[in-house]
């Protein structure tokens, strides 16, 4: 079965994460949890992070759900970002490198 163009950014992310250590996983939306949750969820160096994938250009195709979960994580001091290419991650994680939290 060919990967859609976002499970393509799945995968990447996976083996980003998975490269660097980072504790991940991927809750499965069943219609009993909470809706708009982000894709991945982390814990890297003692930070809370979120990762909703888009397909590469549909990064601000969010849905109202999808931003209101970011915006909750958002205030309880999470990082939660969208990406649709990898390298929004390279650019965070040396952001964090330098950057306190």
């Amino acid at each position: 079965m060919a990967q859609t163009p976002e499970g393509a950014v799945k995968a990447k992310i996976k083996a980003w994460l998975n490269a660097r250590g980072i504790y991940f996983c991927m809750p499965m939306g069943t219609g009993f949890g909470n809706s708009g949750v982000p894709d991945f969820l982390c814990c890297w160096d003692g930070r809370f992070l979120a990762i909703e994938a888009k397909a590469p250009g549909k990064r601000r195709n969010t849905t109202v759900m999808q931003d209101n979960q970011i915006m909750g994580i958002h205030k309880s001091s999470g990082i939660a970002m969208v990406v649709d290419d990898v390298s929004q991650l390279d650019e965070l994680e040396a952001r964090l490198g330098r950057e306190p939290i």
